[in-house]
């Protein structure tokens, strides 16, 4: 358990340096044909909801391969 808690901690770590010196990588992440976007006035409603299914998709592949 702890080895997959350090193994956890340095892939966010990864992951935050890259949206932090790079996040041109990620532009793509919440534009996405399916996201909803609704913007008037002074309101803003954003729902990632195919972003969202995709991210599951990839994170439940990984989950499984690595579990074998």
């Amino acid at each position: 358990m702890a080895r997959w808690m350090i193994v956890a901690g340095l892939i966010l770590v990864v992951l935050g340096a890259l949206l932090h010196f790079a996040p041109w990588l990620f532009n793509w992440f919440g534009r996405l044909p399916g996201d909803i976007r609704v913007e008037s006035g002074r309101t803003r409603f954003y729902f990632p909801i195919v972003s969202m299914i995709i991210l599951s998709l990839v994170l439940s592949l990984l989950v499984n391969l690595f579990r074998r």
